[in-house]
């Protein structure tokens, strides 16, 4: 049995195994699909990489693959490493192997980056092809920002608190006139990545952050516990959506450290 528990404007999520995680997951994921589908005709969704996309991996399976209206779906990423889409670090490979090629995604509606090119002018172009997208309004705009209001954007957590590619202490989480922005010296290899950023993040109708794992406990707790003004500020405690929602699915590991004050069974 799952915990949850809401608190102030998120909802976090406790599963007692990855497979109960990546069902619930899933459900919750072709629910908006299905909303969003049935108020704008679309659902315009962003991805990040790691282990993210395995634990999408029953949107493949029964019933979601044949429920879920793939051909509404327009799939952006939240971050990419600036390598060949062939490369086994690149978030699009990682995506199109477990998930899009396994779905009846319309191959027009994956927007990967330019891998070409430099960070710089891939993270340039793939803000001018959201642009577009915005204007053909596949993407609508939010009401509190001129950033793009995904759907959905969902992101993993590293255990330095990482998410996306904005990383600690990093000069790319003071970014706000950008969409998109870039960095050459990510501390995680690939250096070169591109990133959203924290506006367009927190932009979002809904964001979702997925965290597993005893090595990341810390900085979960980090990112969701009232903490002292000494301690760190990780990235993931900047995830605050605007007026979108937020929330947080965990194996029991990944939430060990977390006040249990604010779950209820």
């Amino acid at each position: 049995m799952a915990l949850s528990g809401a608190h102030k404007d998120r909802e976090l999520r406790i599963h007692e195994s990855l497979d109960e995680l990546s069902t619930d997951l899933a459900d919750y994921i072709a629910e908006l699909s299905e909303a969003s589908v049935k108020e704008r005709g679309v659902f315009a969704i962003a991805l990040s990489g790691g282990s993210l996309i395995s634990l999408m991996g029953k949107l493949c399976e029964a019933p979601y693959n044949k429920t879920v209206d793939w051909a509404r779906w327009y799939v952006f990423w939240a971050d990419e490493r600036v390598v060949a889409k062939s490369h086994a670090d690149s978030n699009y490979k990682l995506a199109r192997d477990g998930l899009l090629f396994k779905v009846p995604i319309v191959p027009s509606h994956v927007h990967s980056i330019n891998d070409s090119v430099s960070a710089e002018e891939a993270a340039n172009e793939y803000e001018f092809v959201i642009r577009q997208v915005v204007k053909s309004r596949i993407i609508s705009v939010s009401d509190t920002s001129d950033c793009p209001k995904f759907d959905l954007i969902l992101l993993g957590m590293g255990s330095d608190g990482h998410v996306a590619s904005l990383f600690p202490n990093h000069s790319a989480l003071e970014e706000t006139d950008e969409w998109v922005t870039f960095i050459t010296d990510s501390p995680k290899p690939p250096p070169e990545r591109i990133t959203f950023t924290l506006p367009v993040i927190n932009s979002a109708s809904n964001v979702v952050v997925v965290v597993t794992g005893d090595s990341k406990a810390e900085a979960v707790h980090l990112a969701l516990d009232d903490v002292g003004p000494d301690c760190p500020l990780v990235p993931a405690r900047m995830v605050q959506p605007t007026t979108g929602k937020l929330v947080w699915f965990f194996d029991k590991p990944a939430a060990s450290k977390l006040d249990g004050s604010q779950f209820s069974k």
